[in-house]
């Protein structure tokens, strides 16, 4: 029993380090300066992003960025309205590696939205190794499973390392199509509570569109944004700072 015990802590801490990244550091501070990162933190982000994450920070910007500026219209990265949600599984793939090429070649259609980052695209990407931190992860994992002496124990920690795929599909699909709305924005952006829960208040996505610049998803007292509590943790202990 011990052993499937450390399987889910070893999941549950490698996916919480994941929506930290992603949902804290790339998105409520990198695209929207809802929190203020200390400038350590988001120089050591631009560093590791794409180590921990297999995404880029400044490419992950710039798309998200570019979402919000079309939302659910066809020039959306990532919206399920033109083609279901189904599509948008590999469309926020083929979009992301738009938009990393359109950085790396200076297209103004790009480096026009993410023109306030001061660090460029990860080396990684600009030398086409974007697969090195999905093999670093895949080692990590296999050695774990051989020291620990089991195969789920390694699985559990690639699955939460590089859960993000799985994560991005249900906010832009699901949030998009399936929930309940506070604000008439727009867009079909949705609170899907259920994503909300499993990404840390990414599937608050109405509120989220009404005030993207609000650290907090969350603005009924029924609705828990578990990322805003991942921020108020960073805040304590001095990692960034909540604007008021």
């Amino acid at each position: 029993m011990s052993y499937w015990f450390a399987c889910i802590a070893v999941f549950l801490a490698t996916y919480l380090l994941n929506i930290f990244y992603i949902s804290v550091l790339y998105h409520r501070g990198l695209t929207h300066g809802a929190i203020k990162l200390r400038p350590w933190l988001a120089q050591w982000t631009a560093w590791t992003g794409n180590w921990v994450t297999g995404l880029d920070p400044k490419g992950w910007t710039c798309m998200h960025r570019m979402h919000h500026e079309y939302s659910d219209t066809p020039q959306d990265p990532h919206s399920p309205v033109p083609n279901g949600i189904w599509s948008v599984a590999l469309g926020q793939l083929h979009s992301y590696n738009r938009t990393l090429v359109g950085l790396i070649r200076k297209e103004e259609r790009y480096t026009s939205v993410v023109s306030d980052l001061t660090f460029g695209v990860s080396w990684l990407n600009r030398h086409r190794l974007w697969i090195a931190p999905y093999l670093f992860h895949i080692a990590v994992g296999i050695f774990l499973g051989w020291w620990v002496g089991g195969f789920w124990f390694g699985y559990a920690y690639w699955l939460g390392m590089m859960s993000h795929p799985i994560q991005g599909w249900m906010v832009n699909a699901l949030a998009h199509t399936y929930g309940y709305r506070n604000f008439a924005t727009e867009d079909n952006s949705r609170n899907n509570s259920l994503v909300a829960y499993l990404v840390f208040g990414e599937g608050y996505q109405n509120n989220h569109h009404r005030y993207p610049a609000r650290a907090n998803f969350a603005v009924k007292p029924s609705e828990i944004d578990l990322g805003y509590v991942l921020c108020r943790l960073g805040a304590r202990f001095r990692l960034l700072d909540i604007p008021a």
